[in-house]
């Protein structure tokens, strides 16, 4: 089975609407394409460093407007979506950052919560704390569908192989990587653990990324990803805005895992401590 495929690739702003607007045109473009299934960056409804803008702009799910219009747009497009994350409020004092995956009937067929919170420091004055913006999630998510089995993951997540691995074993043939990665982190780890991520499950990876000056303070690095199972990039968005096209070919999987069967040869083992 052959699948196409489009990753958008844009500079979200803290207006919730102008960024449906520019989402709804890049979509647009990757229907016209010819995708099957198109992909949005982490958090693709806003990106804003001032928590009370935030307060003031976002809804809970049922109430998000982006939500409802991709929605819309998925059915009247008749592709599959994955909307990266859409940041919403939640019933407590933190958001949610929430991915979702939306049939052509412009139904909700899954969503994922972010499960690993970006807290760190990085130098120079850049450092992240997710944890005390976003409620972390505590489920996994496969999603079965007739274009494939597709595990859902978000950005961070990217630096935690069992989880992928989980996805994997489970039956996951594509995970999606939905990101909004920092530029230092990006120039040394993005490629990397994207291509080192699929030859461990022998899944396609699909990695659309925010790229571009968010904010005066906040960068992102781009180069959205396609890397195929046996860890070859087929596609790479640079650092433009736009959409990047790809074609799998999902026998590729049982191909790569036919090769190196490492999903199968676990081991239990235990951890000595040797001391002098």
């Amino acid at each position: 089975m052959t699948l196409r495929v489009a990753l958008v690739q844009f500079t979200a702003g803290d207006d919730p609407a102008a960024n449906t607007e520019s989402l709804a045109r890049y979509i647009n473009e990757a229907a016209d394409g010819g995708a099957q299934f198109v992909l949005t960056p982490e958090v693709s409804n806003i990106i804003s460093s001032s928590r009370s803008h935030q307060e003031q702009v976002l809804s809970q799910q049922e109430d998000d407007q982006t939500l409802r219009a991709l929605c819309a747009l998925a059915k009247a497009r008749e592709i599959f979506l994955l909307i990266g994350s859409l940041a919403l409020k939640s019933d407590g004092e933190r958001f949610l950052n929430r991915s979702f995956l939306i049939l052509p009937t412009g139904k909700i067929l899954a969503h994922y919560d972010k499960i690993h919170m970006f807290d760190v420091a990085l130098g120079g004055g850049e450092s992240y704390r997710e944890s005390s913006q976003f409620q972390p999630g505590n489920r996994a998510v496969l999603a079965d569908t007739e274009i494939g089995k597709i595990g859902l993951t978000i950005c961070y997540d990217l630096r935690f192989p069992h989880l992928h691995r989980a996805l994997a074993k489970a039956g996951a043939q594509i995970l999606t990587a939905p990101a909004a990665f920092t530029v230092p982190t990006g120039k040394a780890h993005w490629h990397t653990l994207l291509k080192a991520r699929a030859i461990e499950t022998g899944c396609f990876i699909l990695a659309p990324a925010a790229v571009g000056q968010h904010s005066p303070k906040r960068a992102t690095y781009g180069h959205s990803l396609v890397v195929s199972p046996w860890g070859e990039v087929l596609a790479d968005g640079g650092t433009a805005e736009g959409v990047t096209f790809a074609t799998l070919d999902l026998n590729l999987v049982n191909e790569a895992r036919a090769k190196i069967p490492a999903l199968h040869h676990d081991r239990e083992f235990t951890l000595d401590h040797a001391q002098q």
